[in-house]
């Protein structure tokens, strides 16, 4: 192995991973050890091609066939990983520094609970793992001395302005922060009247005004339930109740988020709206990297606008904060019954607004399980399984 550090990236085929890789092709001290992804064999051949990383891993078992064909046909040299924990291999392998967490929703909580069980360095970009299982992800994090660096925009922006964090991530003194805000775009419906929200369609949900991301993660912009994740993620990131955590509508999406201090003094970190920025943070922690982001010119930027959410057209957000306050295995709960409706509504089963209708329905089932976040998404999957064959939808309209 050179010098440089070697970095893996988990999900390296959606639009974190993407970024990642245009990031580091512009430095010359990071090495690309693993690429993984889930289906997308072309892709993660043309990366593997261009970066030429030790492993790679591809997830769903109808492409491996294939995707070995791929590798001998085009003289790649990289190694592919077929075993089931091959994820978490390649998150926990000896010779790896630094592990992107790009894996989108509930599926990226078993490798990153094994890159900081060996004391990684994490970039955290799946919000779904700390959703699940935030004490434990963080107790896991701090036993094993490993690092997290917040990748979501907004989190990141707060550990940028938070000086306590300069070295590793640690509990916010409470005795100088006074809340911490976390800006929300507002998504492509801020304006819509509620009622004509039950007509919209996915490829609009998914029709972002300001970021260029996924399906899944744009729908949560749309709903604004990914506020109501960030809510529950900051929270444990920080270690601050729900309670000094505020929400604000910022359409503009230049100021990613601000902390307000006790002695009146609010920073707050700009940017323009490009996730190589948080990413080139994040692999150059604690200095800075070139990340490609067009640089923020405030001379040419119209005015600066913040405002409360509505929730009553967006009633995410609180579910989520009632999923924060009621603790134990509900925000996993919360987690699991929205990517299942957000699944629904991408596949044209159910309407935009039954999404919160279906979420809360979830959030009414007895949390009694075991105190595993695991079994509680499991739970909470085969629940909203039954609301759908059991007519609950049908009442939703």
């Amino acid at each position: 192995m050179s010098g440089k550090r070697q970095l893996t990236v988990l999900g390296s085929t959606g639009s974190i991973g993407r970024s990642t890789l245009d990031v580091v092709s512009r430095c010359d001290n990071i090495s690309i050890f693993a690429l993984s992804a889930y289906r997308n064999s072309e892709l993660l051949l043309s990366q593997c091609l261009q970066h030429e990383p030790k492993y790679a891993v591809l997830v769903d078992p109808e492409q491996h066939k294939y995707f070995k064909r791929l590798l001998a046909v085009s003289g790649c040299k990289t190694e592919f990983l077929d075993t089931e924990d091959a994820l978490e291999l390649v998150a926990a392998h000896e010779q790896v520094d630094v592990v992107m967490a790009a894996i989108v929703g509930a599926a990226g909580l078993s490798s990153g609970l094994a890159a900081v069980s060996a004391g990684k360095c994490l970039l955290l970009a799946n919000k779904e793992s700390l959703i699940m299982s935030g004490k434990l992800f963080m107790d896991t994090a701090k036993r094993n001395n490993a690092d997290i660096i917040p990748i979501d925009s907004e989190h990141n922006a707060i550990f940028q302005c938070l000086a306590e964090t300069r070295s590793r991530l640690s509990s916010t003194d409470g005795r100088f922060v006074d809340k911490l805000v976390l800006t929300a775009s507002g998504g492509p419906f801020l304006n819509t009247p509620k009622k004509a929200l039950a007509k919209v369609t996915p490829e609009q949900a998914c029709a972002h005004p300001k970021w260029s991301m996924g399906q899944k993660i744009s729908v949560d912009s749309a709903t604004l339930m990914n506020k109501g994740l960030e809510l529950i993620e900051a929270s444990f990131l920080f270690d601050l109740p729900g309670t000094a955590i505020d929400i604000v509508v910022h359409p503009q999406s230049i100021v990613h988020s601000m902390v307000y201090y006790r002695d009146g003094s609010v920073l707050a970190q700009l940017a323009n709206p490009d996730m190589r920025v948080p990413i080139a943070y994040g692999l150059a922690f604690p200095g800075r990297m070139a990340s490609g982001a067009k640089v923020l010119d405030l001379t040419r930027q119209p005015a600066l606008e913040f405002s409360e959410p509505d929730v009553d057209r967006f009633p995410c957000i609180d579910l989520g904060r009632a999923a924060l306050e009621a603790g134990g295995t509900a925000p996993a709960v919360l987690n699991a019954a929205n990517e299942i409706a957000v699944a629904a509504f991408l596949s044209n089963r159910i309407e935009f607004q039954q999404i919160p209708a279906i979420i809360e329905a979830a959030q009414r089932f007895d949390g009694r399980a075991p105190d595993a976040a695991l079994l509680a998404q499991d739970r909470a999957e085969h629940g909203i399984v039954s609301l759908f064959d059991g007519g609950v939808l049908e009442g939703t309209r």
